[in-house]
C-alpha cells in the first residue's frame, strides 16, 4: 500500500530536493490516529545523501520500507532497512539514505516536527 501511494502519486508526492527527495502529509493528527500525523517520505540515492535538518519536539517513530533491496535509513542506532526507527523527544538531526530507494512513514506525536533548527557546525 505504501508502494502504491508513491506510485499512483498520492503519497510523496511534493518534491522537497528534486524527484529523490519527496514528502506529503497522509493524514493530520487526529483521534482516529491517536493524534498523530502520518508523513510519507521518498528518499532515493545510492550514495548516502542528507534531507532537511529538522528537530522532533515530541519524537517520531518511522516506519522504513525499501524500495530497493539495499535501501537503508540512518536511525538514532545507525543504518538500517526495513523497520521501525524511534527518535527520541528533543532529538534533530539529517534524515539520510543509501543503498537506493526507500518510502518511510513519519508518525509524529500531535504532528510536531520542526524545520526553524540549525544543524550543528561541521554536519
Amino acid at each position: 500500500m505504501i508502494k502504491h501511494g508513491v506510485e499512483e502519486g498520492w503519497a510523496a508526492n511534493t518534491e522537497v530536493d528534486g524527484p529523490r527527495y519527496r514528502r506529503s502529509l497522509i493524514a493530520p493528527p487526529s483521534a482516529e490516529t491517536r493524534y498523530f500525523s502520518i508523513t510519507a517520505v521518498y528518499m532515493d540515492s545510492q550514495a548516502p545523501f542528507r534531507g532537511q535538518y529538522h528537530a522532533h519536539p515530541y519524537g517520531e517513530i518511522n516506519l522504513v520500507a525499501p524500495v530497493d533491496r539495499d535501501a537503508q535509513l540512518a536511525g538514532p542506532s545507525g543504518w538500517q532497512g526495513p523497520g521501525w526507527t524511534a527518535p527520541a523527544p528533543g532529538s534533530h538531526h539529517y534524515p539520510e539514505v543509501r543503498g537506493g530507494a526507500l518510502i518511510a512513514l513519519f508518525y509524529l506525536p500531535a504532528g510536531r516536527i520542526s524545520y526553524d533548527v540549525t544543524a550543528p557546525r561541521g554536519d
